[in-house]
């Protein structure tokens, strides 16, 4: 019975200079050329752009922290104060709605780049 784990060795022939620019894309990319090849056949995306798809997923979420303190200092001096404009408060609602959207899209996406991750 075959081990599934098991690797072997697939030989191709290319040109020497195409083999350097392959070696010289997949150092600038920071993956090998193994994972090159694999990952290109089955349409899997690379490692390094996994990385800075996961990089921007955190910049996303530090971003909406962000916004969510400023919300919690807005509804603390509202408290101390005891008082918020009606225009003051119509405009806080709105951005609140708008961070709402934003926040769903931005979860539709995510979802989205999870499916592709998990290629």
């Amino acid at each position: 019975m075959e081990n599934k784990s098991e690797r072997i060795r697939i030989e191709i022939r290319i040109e020497k200079e195409k083999k350097k620019l392959w070696k010289k894309f997949c150092s600038e990319r920071q993956v090998s050329l193994t994972q090159l090849i694999i990952n290109s056949v089955e349409n899997r995306m690379m490692d390094n752009e996994r990385r800075k798809v996961l990089k921007f997923i955190e910049k996303q979420d530090n971003i909406f922290i962000k916004i969510e303190t400023n919300i919690n200092q807005i509804a603390r001096i509202a408290n101390l104060q005891k008082f918020v404009s009606e225009k003051d408060l119509r405009n806080f609602s709105q951005k609140l709605a708008e961070i709402e959207k934003l926040k769903n899209e931005q979860n539709e996406i995510f979802m989205k780049i999870y499916r592709m991750l998990g290629k």
